[in-house]
């Protein structure tokens, strides 16, 4: 899934201009991203939960050379489905 792809399906439900439809798209994902910073994470009732973690540090392989890389802690963003998410796929 795109942010195009998302503008797209907007365009269509709400008929409006693609660009409308493109600033909602970066709107909602922009809003996504602040939610997730502020609080650590949010749920989409009958879609899922999408959560902040940290990383430790660690020390990993250069898949390359296959020499040892130290990688700094850091923060990704896991993602639950719900069951209704399930049953449907």
């Amino acid at each position: 899934m795109s942010k195009a792809f998302i503008a797209g399906v907007l365009q269509d439900s709400i008929e409006c201009t693609g660009v409308a439809a493109n600033q909602a798209a970066s709107d909602l994902i922009a809003a996504i991203v602040r939610e997730l910073k502020k609080e650590g994470g949010f749920t989409l009732p009958s879609f899922g939960t999408f959560t902040v973690r940290k990383t430790k540090a660690r020390k990993a392989l250069n898949p390359r050379t296959g020499d040892p890389v130290k990688v700094k802690a850091g923060k990704t963003v896991r993602f639950k489905a719900s069951p209704n998410l399930k049953k449907a796929v």
